[in-house]
């Protein structure tokens, strides 16, 4: 088996490789990181995703977006893949809002981007995989639709599992309700760096904000105000650990014209200062390079 193939033509770009060490080390490297990325791992890898660790004890999808941080850990002892694509190799448009490129698994509220999967889903997937594999050692002219035929199968089918396994109550809403928590999820996405409040949300939701309270606090959900902050320090502690920027540079990128104010935020969330956080992490990190 090939270990690395990819398919490239006007701007489109789809790869896929076979995990083993090698094609690890390249992956925890800085190359794939402007790519969407799908990983299948079989039990006992070890991944770190925007500094949250996950351990599969069976085989599993996990979703990763270009903005997003990705770590292997630990290899287990069966086959794992690597498929990455830019988006003008996939992008559904906005009517396939669920499963497009920003869909419900690259882009949600609980921000979770691993889809444990039911064992007699695991021989579905893995026939997915075989099929792309296919594809790249007898090529056709139709290739690329074929694969991107693959692809899309993949991420319905991970998308189900992950609704059925995240959602909970979400699922028996009417699909109305559900694209209201997508729409203002994507917006956190969209806006965080400018706005911060609750109120700026619901107003571009065309809602109050009591009423978009109310709709997160009856389906128990975590608080609109709880996940905008969130979002922020995700963004906050990508910035710490993987560029030069100073805190204060870091609290005006994310909208705080008082660096103060951003540091009272971040110690409030997080248990450390934002320049803590970022010692630490580094020294993390050397001390895991040894």
């Amino acid at each position: 088996m090939n270990n690395h193939n990819f398919f490239e033509s006007n701007y489109k770009k789809l790869g896929f490789l076979v995990l083993n060490q090698d094609a690890i080390d390249e992956i925890n490297g800085d190359y794939y990181k402007p790519y969407i990325k799908v990983l299948y791992l079989p039990e006992n890898y070890s991944v770190t995703i925007d500094f949250k660790q996950y351990q599969t004890f069976s085989a599993s999808l996990f979703f990763i977006n270009s903005n997003q941080y990705l770590q292997i850990e630990k290899e287990g002892k069966k086959q794992g893949y690597f498929m990455y694509y830019n988006r003008d190799f996939y992008c559904v448009q906005i009517h396939d809002a669920e499963v497009a490129c920003d869909g419900l698994l690259f882009n949600n509220i609980f921000e979770m981007p691993m889809t444990a999967l039911p064992d007699k889903e695991v021989v579905f997937i893995e026939g997915i995989y075989n099929q792309i594999q296919q594809e790249f050692d007898s090529p056709d002219s139709s290739q690329e639709e074929m694969i991107r035929t693959y692809l899309k199968q993949l991420i319905i089918k991970a998308t189900r599992i992950w609704k059925t396994q995240q959602l909970g109550v979400l699922n028996n809403e009417p699909s109305k309700e559900m694209d209201f928590f997508r729409d203002f999820s994507r917006l956190v996405e969209i806006h965080f760096r400018a706005k911060h409040t609750v109120a700026d949300y619901a107003d571009i939701l065309g809602v109050a904000a009591k009423t978009l309270s109310n709709k997160f606090n009856r389906l128990e959900l975590a608080q609109p105000n709880d996940i905008i902050k969130d979002r922020i320090i995700l963004e906050a502690k990508r910035l710490l650990g993987y560029s030069a920027l100073s805190v204060k540079e870091i609290a005006y990128q994310l909208g705080y014209e008082d660096p103060a104010y951003f540091n009272r935020l971040f110690t409030n969330k997080v248990g450390d200062t934002p320049s803590n956080f970022k010692k630490k992490y580094l020294q993390g990190k050397n001390v895991q390079l040894e």
